[in-house]
Protein backbone atom coordinates (compact mmCIF):
# COMPACT_ATOMS: atom_id res chain seq x y z
CA UNK A 1 0.00 0.00 0.00
CA UNK A 2 1.32 4.03 -1.26
CA UNK A 3 0.18 7.09 -0.67
CA UNK A 4 -1.37 6.66 -3.98
CA UNK A 5 -3.65 3.76 -2.92
CA UNK A 6 -4.55 5.43 0.26
CA UNK A 7 -5.92 8.41 -1.83
CA UNK A 8 -7.91 6.89 -4.09
CA UNK A 9 -9.33 4.77 -1.30
CA UNK A 10 -10.04 8.10 0.61
CA UNK A 11 -11.77 9.49 -2.10
CA UNK A 12 -14.16 5.81 -2.48
CA UNK A 13 -14.92 6.20 0.82
CA UNK A 14 -15.93 10.03 0.27
CA UNK A 15 -17.91 9.35 -2.29
CA UNK A 16 -19.62 6.49 -0.47
CA UNK A 17 -20.39 8.59 2.47
CA UNK A 18 -21.48 11.74 0.05
CA UNK A 19 -24.26 9.07 -1.03
CA UNK A 20 -25.41 7.90 2.49
CA UNK A 21 -26.34 10.60 5.83
CA UNK A 22 -23.68 7.89 7.75
CA UNK A 23 -22.13 4.22 7.33
CA UNK A 24 -20.97 2.00 9.99
CA UNK A 25 -17.50 0.66 8.76
CA UNK A 26 -18.26 -2.68 7.97
CA UNK A 27 -21.19 -0.85 5.36
CA UNK A 28 -18.36 1.98 4.50
CA UNK A 29 -16.08 -1.32 2.74
CA UNK A 30 -18.39 -2.85 1.25
CA UNK A 31 -20.11 0.14 -0.13
CA UNK A 32 -16.28 2.11 -1.21
CA UNK A 33 -15.32 -1.42 -2.57
CA UNK A 34 -11.88 -0.85 -0.47
CA UNK A 35 -10.42 -4.49 -0.16
CA UNK A 36 -9.00 -4.98 3.62
CA UNK A 37 -10.03 -3.20 6.98
CA UNK A 38 -5.97 -2.10 6.73
CA UNK A 39 -7.19 -0.26 3.68
CA UNK A 40 -10.23 1.39 5.23
CA UNK A 41 -8.48 2.54 7.87
CA UNK A 42 -5.91 4.44 5.96
CA UNK A 43 -8.62 6.13 4.32
CA UNK A 44 -10.14 7.10 6.99
CA UNK A 45 -6.52 8.34 8.46
CA UNK A 46 -6.58 10.54 5.57
CA UNK A 47 -9.96 11.85 5.28
CA UNK A 48 -10.07 12.49 9.28
CA UNK A 49 -6.50 14.26 9.20
CA UNK A 50 -8.32 16.79 6.40
CA UNK A 51 -11.06 17.08 8.99
CA UNK A 52 -13.78 15.72 6.19
CA UNK A 53 -15.39 12.87 8.45
CA UNK A 54 -16.48 12.38 12.02
CA UNK A 55 -16.69 9.30 14.05
CA UNK A 56 -19.35 7.59 16.81
CA UNK A 57 -19.76 5.62 18.37
CA UNK A 58 -22.56 2.61 17.85
CA UNK A 59 -25.50 2.21 20.57
CA UNK A 60 -23.83 -1.33 21.42
CA UNK A 61 -20.41 0.45 21.32
CA UNK A 62 -19.61 -2.44 19.01
CA UNK A 63 -18.77 -0.87 15.35
CA UNK A 64 -17.69 2.50 14.49
CA UNK A 65 -20.02 5.06 12.83
CA UNK A 66 -18.65 7.31 9.91
CA UNK A 67 -20.32 10.33 8.49
CA UNK A 68 -19.15 13.52 6.49
CA UNK A 69 -18.44 16.72 8.18
CA UNK A 70 -21.04 19.18 7.19
CA UNK A 71 -19.64 22.89 6.22
CA UNK A 72 -21.46 25.70 7.02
Amino acid sequence: MNTDTIGLNAGSVWAALNEAEALGTKQLKKNAKVKTEKELYAALGWLAREGKIKFEESEDGKELIVSLVQNM
